[in-house]
């Protein structure tokens, strides 16, 4: 296959995810389109050095979280992480079932956004990929770090957002 064939089918089956990952770094419109353009120049740069050791989805998340992080120009820590309450993988924050109902009371939703983005740089870009229904294996392959290690990140990060959430009840009512 072509290297124009093989970008093309990538932007083909990856653009929504592409884009998600840059709302999820930046709130501002404009800057989303320019850190779109961004992943997809390092994606079509970086085709040649892909060997296919892991999933092309797990290498394009690789690329777009790695450009979103350089992208944002300023301090990793206070970068901030942008979701919405329409994102559809929310739940697997706070492994709460009933959470179409938590989703409608706006102060949690806040509380939420506001303890994501006290989280540390890794930590975020943790829960960005669990957002997208990533598994903790490929989770692994786009951080660079094992996968009994993202286990325990996210499990940290989640006990933490529920103790934070809920003034250290372990669920949340």
């Amino acid at each position: 296959m072509k290297k124009e064939d093989l970008f093309n089918q990538i932007l083909s089956d990856n653009s929504d995810r592409i884009q998600r990952i840059c709302r999820y770094y930046n709130s501002n419109a404009e800057d989303q389109k320019d850190m779109y353009q961004e992943v997809l120049i390092n994606i079509w740069k970086s085709l040649d050095q892909f060997k296919g050791k892991s999933a092309i989805s797990t290498w394009v998340y690789r690329v777009a979280v790695n450009t979103s992080l350089s992208f944002t120009g300023k301090s990793y820590r206070e970068m901030q992480l942008i979701i919405n309450t329409d994102t559809q993988n929310l739940s697997s924050i706070l492994d709460n079932e009933d959470l179409e109902i938590k989703k409608k009371e706006e102060k949690q939703f806040n509380l939420l956004q506001n303890e994501l983005n006290m989280l540390s740089v890794i930590d975020k870009a943790l829960i960005s990929l669990m957002l997208e229904g990533l598994s903790m294996r490929e989770i692994a392959d786009v951080i660079g770090i094992n996968e009994p290690n993202v286990k325990v990140k996210i499990h940290r990060i989640k006990t933490q957002l529920k103790n934070k959430l809920t003034g250290g009840k372990h669920e949340l009512k």
